[in-house]
C-alpha cells in the first residue's frame, strides 16, 4: 500500500513538472552575449557577438532550467574595432570562414532561483570541451503584446586555448598580447513558444 501511495505521489509531482515546464526562445532584440579577455597583461577588452539563437525549457514557478541549446555566429563578433574583428575572424582565432557558428547544448542542471549551474558542452572550431555556467533565473512577465518572456543570465570563464584559439605575441616587456581566459556573459531575455 504504501509503495503504491509514494509511486501516485511522485507521478503527480512528475507530471506537475511537465505540466509547468515550457519551450522559450531567445530574444535577440533584449539579449546580450558578451565576452572580456586580458590585452597587453594590464588592460581588457571587451566585445559582443550580435547573432545568435538558442531555447531553453523551463520552469517559472519553480524558477529553473531544465535545458538549453544555443548556437552563436562567430562571423558577427564586435569590438568596436572593425581591425581587430577582422583578425578575431580569421584563421588565427575563429576561422569564421571555416566555422561560422559556436554551439553550446546543456547536458546538467542543478539548483533554481539565484543558483543555478549549467554544465553543458560548448563546441568552437570543431572542439568540444564541457564547461560550467553560473547563472540565475530572472523571472517572467507579459510584454506589451501579451507575450510571456522570462529572463535569465548566465557568466563563466574559459581557456580559449582549449578550442585551438591560439594565436599570441609575446611582449618585449614580458608576458603576451591576449590572455588565455575569457569571461563570458549572457544576458537573455526569451519568449514563451
Amino acid at each position: 500500500m504504501f509503495k503504491k501511495i509514494l509511486f501516485s505521489v511522485v507521478a503527480v509531482l512528475f507530471t506537475a513538472s511537465l505540466v509547468s515546464a515550457a519551450t522559450y526562445k531567445v530574444d535577440p532584440v533584449h539579449s546580450q552575449v558578451h565576452f572580456t579577455v586580458a590585452h597587453l597583461v594590464i588592460f581588457k577588452v571587451s566585445g559582443v557577438f550580435t547573432e545568435f539563437s538558442g531555447t531553453a525549457e523551463a520552469d517559472p514557478t519553480a524558477q529553473a532550467l531544465q535545458s538549453v541549446k544555443a548556437t552563436v555566429s562567430t562571423t558577427s563578433i564586435d569590438t568596436r574595432i572593425e581591425k581587430r574583428d577582422n583578425h578575431l575572424r580569421s584563421d588565427d582565432f575563429f576561422a569564421s570562414d571555416k566555422y561560422p557558428q559556436m554551439t553550446f547544448v546543456s547536458n546538467k542542471i542543478v539548483g533554481s532561483g539565484n543558483d543555478i549551474t549549467i554544465y553543458g558542452d560548448l563546441t568552437i572550431r570543431d572542439k568540444t570541451k564541457e564547461i560550467t555556467l553560473k547563472g540565475r533565473y530572472l523571472g517572467s512577465n507579459k510584454d506589451g503584446w501579451g507575450n510571456e518572456v522570462a529572463g535569465f543570465e548566465a557568466k563563466g570563464k574559459i581557456n580559449r586555448k582549449d578550442f585551438g584559439l591560439t594565436w599570441n605575441k609575446v611582449l618585449e616587456t614580458g608576458g603576451v598580447t591576449v590572455g588565455e581566459d575569457v569571461e563570458i556573459g549572457l544576458e537573455i531575455q526569451a519568449i514563451r513558444q
